[in-house]
């Protein structure tokens, strides 16, 4: 029995006012809203997987036109292919199309704006518009971004290649970036770390020669690893990691090799004489981690100190400690800036000043250290305070 079709009428699609769904046959169907508004629908099954397409809206096509477009949506599927899928394909390569006839000094300008928040600074920004607009937009800015291809920036660049080799070079890499950018179509950038940062609860200075007699009073590996990192003034990575191999008792000076510090560079810390101390409480295991952890061979877990610190004071976090010891130094002392910003192993953006601090500063930063950790220990000469008394 063959399959009853053009069951409508365009009489019939005309009156109906009920909202629902009204067959006309093989797949097609007129759908009408609750507010009276009537489309077209295609409904089919693909590898038995339901599906349906509009076809566009009664008052733009008509009875006659919906039969026409669902045959061939029909034909499609008979075909072997999906007219969903097919429909999708063909929009994403006209929009691909569209996008490959832009101007190229409009994609910059387009680009430019979106990126404005993400320059390092407002030097580097300047950089990037100047550079394209007087050694690219000459030959490119006017030609659509499909036409620009190798030899096109080679022609728009050869007159500095040799004269100005380092900004013919970071132009070049410009120039194919917002070609690039185009052609992924136009994805936002990334948030900025400024955006994402989160910065770590630290303890006030105030409170922390309490907390570190509550720290002292606590036994086993973690508490040690604690106090160390603290009085070192060093992120957890940093401490966690440490090898005994790192480690001059003689002189008290601990060297974290450049891939395990955040600037990649060596950095020297000088130890104080309490740290020194715990360091000589430590099992004489001297081949391996300072601190080790449960399973052999392995450090502490870099949540070991975490549960111990939330344990103490919830809501602090071990990074935190040097906040509290960068207040401390800025405000309670008279160490120079950048003997204090060496101590954190930060990088100055002020190149005089990181020119001037290439000289170690190895004892001024001992005595930072030591002064900090006599800080940490004062509660050990308060009336008001009870510690108890190490084995």
């Amino acid at each position: 029995m063959a399959r009853e079709t053009n069951k409508l009428s365009a009489i019939k699609v005309s009156k109906l006012r009920s909202p629902g769904r009204y067959c006309d046959g093989l797949g097609l169907w007129l759908q009408v809203a609750d507010g009276g508004t009537k489309s077209w629908l295609f409904r089919y099954t693909r590898h038995g997987r339901a599906r349906q397409m509009g076809l566009g809206a009664l008052h733009t096509v008509s009875l006659a036109e919906a039969r026409e477009r669902a045959r061939q949506a029909r034909q499609i599927i008979l075909d072997g292919e999906d007219p969903i899928e097919l429909r999708r394909k063909q929009h994403d390569e006209a929009r691909a199309e569209t996008a490959d006839m832009m101007l190229f000094k409009d994609a910059v300008a387009r680009f430019l704006e979106l990126h404005n928040d993400t320059w390092r600074n407002d030097k580097h920004k300047q950089q990037w518009a100047s550079t394209l607009k007087t050694y690219a937009f000459p030959t490119l800015g006017g030609r659509p971004i499909a036409a620009i291809d190798g030899a096109l920036i080679t022609e728009a660049l050869s007159s500095i290649w040799q004269r100005k080799p380092e900004t013919a070079r970071r132009t070049k890499q410009r120039i194919e970036r917002v070609i690039q950018w185009v052609k992924e179509g136009k994805p936002l950038p990334r948030q900025s770390a400024a955006k994402r940062v989160r910065h770590h609860a630290a303890l006030p200075v105030d409170d922390i020669p309490a907390f570190m007699a509550e720290l002292r009073g606590k036994k086993g590996i973690s508490a040690a690893a604690l106090e160390f990192t603290i009085l070192a003034a060093a992120r957890t990575g940093e401490a966690i990691g440490a090898k005994w191999s790192e480690i001059d008792l003689e002189t008290g000076v601990w060297t974290v090799p450049a891939d395990r510090m955040k600037g990649s560079k060596e950095h020297e810390v000088p130890l104080s004489k309490r740290a020194v101390e715990i360091l000589q409480a430590l099992p004489l295991e001297r081949g391996g981690y300072l601190f080790p952890g449960a399973k052999a061979r392995q450090p502490l877990s870099n949540m070991a100190m975490l549960e111990l610190v939330r344990g103490l004071r919830d809501g602090l976090t071990v990074h935190g400690f040097r906040s509290t010891f960068r207040d401390w130094a800025g405000d309670r002392t008279n160490f120079a800036r950048d003997v204090i910003e060496h101590a954190l192993a930060h990088q100055l953006k002020d190149k005089a000043e990181a020119a001037y601090r290439r000289s170690s500063a190895l004892e001024k930063r001992r005595r930072l250290m030591e002064a900090w950790a006599n800080y940490c220990c004062e509660s050990r000469h308060s009336a008001n305070v009870v510690v108890p008394l190490r084995a």
